[in-house]
């Protein structure tokens, strides 16, 4: 039978699975699968998992149990095995990698950071106060100048400026936040977002972390929005 597989841990201690559901229409609690040191956490399936909001969020209940007990190497959510010899295969071919990246992960969480811009008033404002090209470009708008070459212009100038303060920012935001972290991941942003960025950062870290994301929230205000997320598997730093 296929296999729906979790994540991959410490063979000893056993991690503790009792109460927890395994995803699928006909689901069979999770139970783990040993190689050596190594443990995979898996439930029996017969069908194609999709992403349904149920099963998205038992496959997290399973990984934020396995957190909370030990240190755990998370898959995304979709990993299906053929059976139980080849997760075991899995298992042994790189186990050395695994154990070590396991004790790199121990007692450590994923945060989320990502940042769009907020209201882009006072932003715009700062511009047009602080380049005298856009100013003037702006001024001979204002007084009527029928160049049809200007609002573009105008437009292709302040964007530029927007994109770069934006750049800029997002290096202080990382700049900021990163001494709190074991490792981070820079990844490109998505829709308006200008940061996506991944943090990994041990328990003992996380309150420091979380009075530094306060207060830059409070510096920045309504200009730009900062959303957090964590503690997380860390889904970014298993490989």
């Amino acid at each position: 039978m296929a296999l729906y597989v979790y994540a991959i841990t410490a063979a000893s201690p056993e991690p503790g699975l009792d109460g927890l559901e395994g995803v699928g229409s006909d689901p069979s609690p999770p139970r783990t699968i040993t190689a050596g040191p190594l443990a995979a956490v898996v439930s029996d399936t017969s069908e194609e998992i999709r992403p349904a909001r149920r099963d998205l969020l038992l496959h997290q209940a399973v990984q934020e149990r396995l957190m909370a007990t030990g240190s755990v190497l998370p898959l995304r959510f979709g990993y299906v095995a053929a059976d139980e010899e080849t997760v075991r295969a899995a298992l042994e071919a790189d186990t050395d990698a695994r154990l070590a990246a396991l004790e790199r992960l121990r007692n450590c969480a994923e945060f989320h950071v990502r940042a769009s811009q907020g209201d882009d008033g006072p932003l715009l404002r700062r511009i047009l106060d602080e380049v005298p090209e856009a100013r003037d470009l702006a001024a001979r708008l204002r007084g009527g100048d029928e160049d049809p070459r200007l609002p573009l212009a105008l437009g292709e100038l302040m964007a530029g400026q927007v994109q770069a303060r934006q750049l800029a920012l997002a290096e202080d935001l990382v700049g900021a936040l990163e001494p709190y972290a074991r490792d981070r991941v820079v990844r490109e942003p998505t829709g308006d977002d200008f940061l996506n960025l991944s943090l990994l950062v041990a328990d003992d870290r996380t309150d420091a972390l979380l009075e530094t994301w306060a207060e830059l929230g409070r510096r920045l205000g309504d200009d730009v929005v900062l959303r957090f997320s964590g503690p997380l598997p860390p889904y970014s730093f298993a490989g």
